[in-house]
Protein backbone atom coordinates (compact mmCIF):
# COMPACT_ATOMS: atom_id res chain seq x y z
CA UNK A 1 0.00 0.00 0.00
CA UNK A 2 1.29 3.41 -1.26
CA UNK A 3 1.64 6.02 1.66
CA UNK A 4 -0.75 8.60 -0.52
CA UNK A 5 -3.04 5.31 0.16
CA UNK A 6 -2.36 4.93 3.60
CA UNK A 7 -2.63 8.42 4.84
CA UNK A 8 -5.86 8.85 3.30
CA UNK A 9 -7.03 5.88 4.87
CA UNK A 10 -9.11 7.38 7.98
CA UNK A 11 -7.52 6.27 11.60
CA UNK A 12 -4.41 3.88 10.10
CA UNK A 13 -1.53 6.16 10.58
CA UNK A 14 1.52 5.78 12.51
CA UNK A 15 3.61 7.84 14.35
CA UNK A 16 6.34 6.98 12.12
CA UNK A 17 4.39 7.63 9.25
CA UNK A 18 3.41 11.09 10.13
CA UNK A 19 6.76 12.07 10.83
CA UNK A 20 7.66 11.47 7.22
CA UNK A 21 4.85 13.12 5.19
CA UNK A 22 5.67 16.08 7.73
CA UNK A 23 9.06 16.06 6.43
CA UNK A 24 7.58 15.78 2.82
CA UNK A 25 5.37 19.09 3.41
CA UNK A 26 8.27 21.10 4.97
CA UNK A 27 10.89 19.77 2.09
CA UNK A 28 8.27 20.63 -0.41
CA UNK A 29 8.10 24.16 0.69
CA UNK A 30 11.72 24.31 1.05
CA UNK A 31 11.54 23.37 -3.07
CA UNK A 32 9.14 25.63 -4.01
CA UNK A 33 8.62 28.43 -1.72
CA UNK A 34 5.63 29.66 0.50
CA UNK A 35 2.81 26.83 -0.59
CA UNK A 36 -0.84 26.98 -0.02
CA UNK A 37 -2.68 24.37 1.26
CA UNK A 38 -3.81 22.94 -2.25
CA UNK A 39 -0.54 23.01 -4.09
CA UNK A 40 0.95 21.24 -1.20
CA UNK A 41 -1.85 18.35 -1.54
CA UNK A 42 -1.66 18.30 -5.27
CA UNK A 43 2.30 18.31 -5.57
CA UNK A 44 2.60 15.60 -2.53
CA UNK A 45 -0.59 13.30 -3.62
CA UNK A 46 -2.63 14.30 -0.26
CA UNK A 47 -5.92 15.25 0.65
CA UNK A 48 -6.60 18.74 1.84
CA UNK A 49 -7.46 17.49 5.59
CA UNK A 50 -4.61 15.56 5.27
CA UNK A 51 -2.29 18.47 4.39
CA UNK A 52 -3.91 20.57 7.23
CA UNK A 53 -3.37 18.34 9.67
CA UNK A 54 0.23 18.33 9.17
CA UNK A 55 0.26 21.97 8.39
CA UNK A 56 -1.27 22.29 11.85
CA UNK A 57 1.51 20.28 13.56
CA UNK A 58 4.72 22.27 12.10
CA UNK A 59 2.76 25.49 12.78
CA UNK A 60 2.33 24.76 16.59
CA UNK A 61 5.89 23.27 16.89
CA UNK A 62 7.14 26.89 15.04
CA UNK A 63 8.68 25.52 12.09
CA UNK A 64 6.11 27.55 9.62
CA UNK A 65 4.31 30.70 9.25
CA UNK A 66 1.15 31.24 7.80
CA UNK A 67 0.51 34.33 5.76
CA UNK A 68 -2.26 36.15 3.09
CA UNK A 69 -0.64 35.00 -0.22
CA UNK A 70 0.08 38.55 -2.60
CA UNK A 71 -2.47 38.76 -5.24
CA UNK A 72 -1.04 40.61 -8.30
CA UNK A 73 -3.68 42.61 -10.26
CA UNK A 74 -7.53 42.21 -10.00
CA UNK A 75 -8.54 40.48 -6.73
CA UNK A 76 -11.08 37.73 -7.00
CA UNK A 77 -13.75 37.78 -4.44
CA UNK A 78 -13.01 36.10 -0.87
CA UNK A 79 -10.20 36.26 0.96
CA UNK A 80 -6.70 35.07 -0.44
CA UNK A 81 -5.56 32.02 0.19
CA UNK A 82 -3.24 31.74 3.33
CA UNK A 83 0.79 30.29 1.99
CA UNK A 84 2.72 28.26 4.64
CA UNK A 85 6.40 29.16 4.66
CA UNK A 86 9.41 27.93 6.50
CA UNK A 87 10.63 29.68 9.54
CA UNK A 88 14.12 30.03 10.74
CA UNK A 89 14.15 26.81 13.28
CA UNK A 90 11.96 24.94 10.31
CA UNK A 91 15.18 25.48 7.69
CA UNK A 92 17.72 24.42 10.30
CA UNK A 93 16.24 20.74 9.92
CA UNK A 94 17.33 20.08 6.54
CA UNK A 95 20.63 22.58 6.71
CA UNK A 96 22.53 21.52 9.87
CA UNK A 97 24.43 18.95 8.86
CA UNK A 98 25.54 20.25 5.46
CA UNK A 99 26.35 23.50 6.85
CA UNK A 100 28.43 21.97 9.34
CA UNK A 101 30.57 20.05 6.90
CA UNK A 102 30.63 23.50 4.56
CA UNK A 103 31.99 25.51 7.79
CA UNK A 104 34.73 22.57 8.21
CA UNK A 105 35.85 23.15 4.90
CA UNK A 106 35.80 26.71 4.12
CA UNK A 107 37.52 27.14 7.28
CA UNK A 108 40.46 24.46 6.12
CA UNK A 109 40.20 26.39 2.85
CA UNK A 110 40.74 30.08 4.90
CA UNK A 111 43.65 27.77 7.61
CA UNK A 112 45.82 25.93 4.33
CA UNK A 113 45.30 29.70 1.79
CA UNK A 114 44.40 32.45 3.83
CA UNK A 115 40.81 34.63 4.66
CA UNK A 116 41.13 35.85 1.02
CA UNK A 117 40.48 32.33 -0.52
CA UNK A 118 37.27 32.16 0.76
CA UNK A 119 36.33 35.41 -0.60
CA UNK A 120 37.64 33.92 -4.03
CA UNK A 121 35.78 30.86 -3.27
CA UNK A 122 32.61 32.91 -2.75
CA UNK A 123 33.23 34.83 -6.02
CA UNK A 124 33.63 31.50 -8.42
CA UNK A 125 30.49 30.18 -6.61
CA UNK A 126 28.31 33.42 -7.76
CA UNK A 127 29.97 33.49 -11.19
CA UNK A 128 28.07 31.03 -13.06
CA UNK A 129 24.84 32.49 -10.88
CA UNK A 130 25.56 35.61 -12.55
CA UNK A 131 25.33 34.70 -15.43
CA UNK A 132 22.03 32.97 -15.43
CA UNK A 133 20.59 35.81 -13.45
CA UNK A 134 21.48 38.64 -16.50
CA UNK A 135 19.98 36.22 -19.21
CA UNK A 136 16.36 35.88 -17.02
CA UNK A 137 17.09 39.77 -16.64
CA UNK A 138 17.52 40.03 -20.27
CA UNK A 139 14.46 38.56 -21.10
CA UNK A 140 11.82 39.89 -18.43
CA UNK A 141 8.92 41.94 -18.82
CA UNK A 142 8.90 43.05 -15.15
CA UNK A 143 8.59 46.59 -14.09
CA UNK A 144 11.78 47.44 -12.85
CA UNK A 145 15.58 45.33 -12.91
CA UNK A 146 14.92 44.83 -9.49
CA UNK A 147 11.50 43.03 -10.08
CA UNK A 148 13.38 40.59 -12.72
CA UNK A 149 16.32 40.00 -10.40
CA UNK A 150 13.66 38.85 -7.86
CA UNK A 151 11.93 36.87 -9.88
CA UNK A 152 15.91 35.09 -11.31
CA UNK A 153 16.63 34.57 -7.50
CA UNK A 154 12.78 33.07 -6.68
CA UNK A 155 13.74 30.39 -9.51
CA UNK A 156 16.93 29.64 -7.76
CA UNK A 157 14.36 28.76 -4.09
CA UNK A 158 15.32 32.46 -2.65
CA UNK A 159 12.21 33.57 -2.33
CA UNK A 160 12.46 37.35 -3.61
CA UNK A 161 10.55 39.68 -3.93
CA UNK A 162 10.28 43.85 -4.24
CA UNK A 163 8.98 46.45 -1.90
CA UNK A 164 9.09 50.23 -2.94
CA UNK A 165 10.62 52.69 -0.57
CA UNK A 166 11.71 56.32 0.09
CA UNK A 167 14.72 56.73 -2.04
CA UNK A 168 14.21 53.44 -4.23
CA UNK A 169 13.31 49.69 -3.93
CA UNK A 170 14.24 47.68 -1.31
CA UNK A 171 15.06 43.39 -2.67
CA UNK A 172 13.93 41.23 -0.04
CA UNK A 173 14.73 37.58 -0.30
CA UNK A 174 12.70 35.64 2.73
CA UNK A 175 14.94 32.40 2.31
CA UNK A 176 18.79 31.85 2.38
CA UNK A 177 20.19 28.39 2.09
CA UNK A 178 23.73 29.50 2.69
CA UNK A 179 22.56 31.39 6.43
CA UNK A 180 24.45 29.51 8.78
CA UNK A 181 27.47 29.30 7.05
CA UNK A 182 27.36 32.71 6.34
CA UNK A 183 27.08 33.42 9.75
CA UNK A 184 30.58 32.29 9.97
CA UNK A 185 31.61 33.61 6.25
CA UNK A 186 30.32 36.71 5.69
CA UNK A 187 32.27 37.17 2.56
CA UNK A 188 28.94 34.92 1.14
CA UNK A 189 26.98 37.66 1.42
CA UNK A 190 29.29 40.74 0.62
CA UNK A 191 29.98 38.58 -2.80
CA UNK A 192 26.34 38.47 -3.40
CA UNK A 193 25.93 41.86 -2.81
CA UNK A 194 28.48 43.07 -5.38
CA UNK A 195 26.86 40.72 -7.80
CA UNK A 196 23.81 42.66 -7.10
CA UNK A 197 25.26 46.21 -8.21
CA UNK A 198 27.06 44.53 -11.31
CA UNK A 199 23.67 43.36 -12.25
CA UNK A 200 21.68 46.25 -11.51
CA UNK A 201 23.94 48.52 -12.55
CA UNK A 202 23.65 51.10 -8.72
CA UNK A 203 25.73 50.51 -6.15
CA UNK A 204 23.32 48.63 -3.65
CA UNK A 205 23.36 48.89 -0.06
CA UNK A 206 22.62 45.56 1.95
CA UNK A 207 20.59 46.71 4.78
CA UNK A 208 19.73 43.27 6.75
CA UNK A 209 20.50 39.48 6.82
CA UNK A 210 19.07 36.32 7.93
CA UNK A 211 22.71 34.93 8.74
CA UNK A 212 22.93 38.03 11.27
CA UNK A 213 19.46 37.21 12.87
CA UNK A 214 17.13 39.48 10.78
CA UNK A 215 13.91 38.04 9.42
CA UNK A 216 15.52 38.62 5.73
CA UNK A 217 17.97 39.59 3.70
CA UNK A 218 17.44 43.20 2.65
CA UNK A 219 19.10 45.35 0.08
CA UNK A 220 18.04 48.70 -0.66
CA UNK A 221 17.98 49.51 -4.86
CA UNK A 222 18.85 53.36 -5.25
CA UNK A 223 17.07 55.20 -7.92
CA UNK A 224 20.03 56.32 -9.40
CA UNK A 225 23.81 55.71 -9.58
CA UNK A 226 24.72 58.01 -6.94
CA UNK A 227 23.77 56.58 -3.64
CA UNK A 228 25.47 57.90 -0.23
CA UNK A 229 25.02 55.36 2.44
CA UNK A 230 24.47 58.28 5.08
CA UNK A 231 20.55 59.05 3.34
CA UNK A 232 19.42 55.65 4.28
CA UNK A 233 16.04 57.13 6.12
CA UNK A 234 13.49 55.26 8.64
CA UNK A 235 11.21 54.50 5.58
CA UNK A 236 14.58 52.98 4.04
CA UNK A 237 14.98 50.20 6.90
CA UNK A 238 13.84 46.84 6.41
CA UNK A 239 10.23 45.47 7.25
CA UNK A 240 10.85 42.27 9.26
Amino acid sequence: MSREVVERAPGFRTPDLDASTRHRVAQSILEHGPSTAAELGERLGLTAAAVRRHLDVLLDRGLLVAREQRVYGARGRGRPAKVFALTDAGRADFYSAYDDLAIAALEFLADEAGSESVRKFASSRVASAEVRYADVMAGSTSSSPAHALAGALTGDGYVASVRPSALGEQLCQHHCPVAHVAERFPQLCEVETEMFSRLLGVHVQRLATIAHGDGVCTTHVPRTNQHDPEMTTPEERPVL
